[in-house]
């Protein structure tokens, strides 16, 4: 499978790792090796979305399309959308949105949700993984998702969805028998859906959790889930983070 794209948002301002799409690992600046890894899954073409001249910089020799987009977008979702605009994607297009700080996503993976994406009429699609241990479940930077069969229901930094009689007795352990999912922040969508979901108001629960897909299931649209093909390795938020990515590949 081939006939999809994937585009990588790449904002340069960082909160916890300034400049983090030019972080080197390797000796290369990371949004290159997130490239590669869009190139290993297939896409006939990865787009790199950034609002900085330093990135674009970086990028150069590079196989890939640039698209310069707006300092101001909420998410990278908003700013794939100016993408699909400037770049004229058919709207039945196949975008998968890699975000631009996973430099070990597998290929297979991003392959799975572009394929989950068609297998479904849902407009836009994602992948979950089980969750190992309870420090992960209660942990707020860990996105859990509650899906029924293939489609997802909520997704929640808190621990979801609640054990209520299993955790009254003891929160040491993850019970038994309950699905608990961890999100794998990747997605695909139809350049047409993301033309529109630009076009959706930001909801409260989006604002109050920080997740942009929030603003898809409040305005009543659904989002087709399966469980990755291989685990995802922790995407780079902090120096600690850029270290293990570097030690990794370093052996």
């Amino acid at each position: 499978m081939s006939d999809f794209i994937v585009a990588i948002p790449a904002r340069y301002a960082s909160t916890r790792l300034p400049g983090k799409p030019l972080s080197l690992i390797a000796g290369e600046p990371m949004v290159v090796h997130v490239a590669r890894r869009a190139f290993a899954a297939g896409a006939r073409e990865v787009v790199v979305a950034t609002d900085d001249a330093r990135i674009v910089a970086a990028l150069a020799g590079q196989p890939v399309t640039v698209c310069m987009t707006r300092a101001d977008h909420a998410s990278g979702s908003d700013r794939l959308a100016e993408c699909a605009e400037q770049l004229g994607w058919a709207d039945d297009a196949v975008i998968v949105n890699l975000q631009g700080d996973e430099p070990l996503a597998p290929a297979s993976g991003i392959r799975a949700v572009a394929e989950v994406l068609i297998a479904n009429d849902a407009p836009m699609a994602t992948l979950a993984t089980p969750i190992a241990d309870v420090e992960e479940l209660f942990n707020p930077n860990c996105v859990k998702l509650v899906a029924a069969g293939e489609l997802a229901l909520y997704f929640s930094r808190a621990p979801l969805p609640w054990a209520r009689d299993a955790f009254a007795a003891n929160r040491d352990a993850l019970p038994a028998g309950v699905p608990f999912l961890r999100h794998i922040g990747i997605y695909a969508y139809r350049a047409g859906f993301l033309r529109r979901y630009a076009q959706l108001s930001r909801t409260p629960l989006e604002s109050a959790e920080s997740l942009e897909q929030l603003r898809v299931l409040e305005h009543g649209h659904r989002i087709a889930v399966r469980l990755a093909p291989e685990p995802f390795p922790g995407g780079v938020d902090t120096p600690e983070d850029l270290a293990r990515v570097n030690a990794l590949l370093a052996s």
